[in-house]
């Protein structure tokens, strides 16, 4: 399962794609990239996530115009520092609200906004800084958190998979405020196998200061596509009572999966305006 592309997608895709092939490579080269991606989304399952679509298509960039898939470097690396200097303050938020675990979880879901992808050209630390003043007042579905809390409190196991450098810091908060109130269970972070755009990565789970078990997808891909998943992966979400899912990419991939996930994001694009009908910037804790 999962949220399949349609014509929304290939726009926004190809529109994006195209200009960063005839940025990298010649006219022929980019024109040889068009003539192989149409080729691809013709013949693709229509199960086809965006997430799957991109893995293929900075595939073809790379083989036809050296796509750097580490071209992102210095936005994470700003992205960590930013979160990492004003971790004092959100600690401090966090340990002061009614329900820390519900805090953090507003925190970590704002913190989906450093999203180098799919606000492309629209990252503004500024802004940032203006939805973390407001965190508190964001509003998540009260039932599914609920839900949430129970099921922590009756499982053993979290999976805990991230999306982006930054938000990943974030996700340390969370983790830990899960942990503190539920001693009893396992937590492990799950990072991308490899770099893709600006998601979290082993590198980046160190700097963030993650101290619970790290284990990585198996593949650089910016969403957790089953067919493409390492073993590691595969059984720690078998192994999992409940699974926490980041980011529109994980949310596009794992929708609808016979698993007990939750899905925790900003809406970022029209297609997921479409989807959940929620304007952009509407932070979402969902179950499929």
């Amino acid at each position: 399962m999962s949220i399949p592309i349609n014509t929304l997608c290939i726009e926004c895709h190809l529109r994006k794609r195209f200009a960063l092939a005839r940025s990298l490579g010649t006219d022929q080269q980019a024109n040889q990239y068009a003539r192989e991606i149409l080729k691809f989304i013709s013949e693709a399952p229509p199960e086809m996530d965006s997430t799957w679509l991109a893995h293929v298509s900075d595939g073809i960039l790379q083989r036809l115009v050296g796509l750097d898939p580490n071209r992102l470097k210095a936005e994470k690396e700003f992205s960590n520092r930013f979160v990492l200097e004003r971790l004092p303050e959100i600690y401090e938020r966090v340990n002061r609200a009614a329900d820390p675990v519900y805090c953090a979880l507003q925190f970590a879901v704002l913190g989906n906004y450093l999203d180098f992808s799919a606000l492309q050209g629209e990252v503004s630390f500024d802004k940032f800084s203006d939805l973390l003043d407001e965190a508190e007042r964001s509003d998540l579905d009260k039932a599914t958190y609920e839900k949430f809390c129970k099921d922590l409190e009756a499982g053993k196991r979290l999976l805990y998979i991230t999306d982006n450098a930054g938000e990943i810091v974030f996700d340390r908060v969370l983790a830990e405020k899960i942990h503190e109130k539920y001693p009893h269970v396992q937590i492990t972070f799950c990072v991308r196998g490899g770099n893709v755009t600006n998601d979290a990565t082993r590198e980046d789970a160190a700097v963030a200061g993650i101290t619970f078990p790290v284990i990585d997808s198996g593949v650089p891909i910016c969403g957790t596509v089953l067919p493409f998943i390492g073993q590691e992966l595969k059984d720690a979400m078998g192994q999992a009572d409940v699974i926490l899912a980041k980011g529109m990419g994980n949310t596009e991939s794992l929708w609808g999966t016979d698993l007990n996930i939750y899905y925790a994001f900003l809406v970022k694009c029209v297609r997921f305006e479409q989807v959940f009908n929620k304007p952009k910037l509407t932070p979402m804790f969902v179950q499929a």
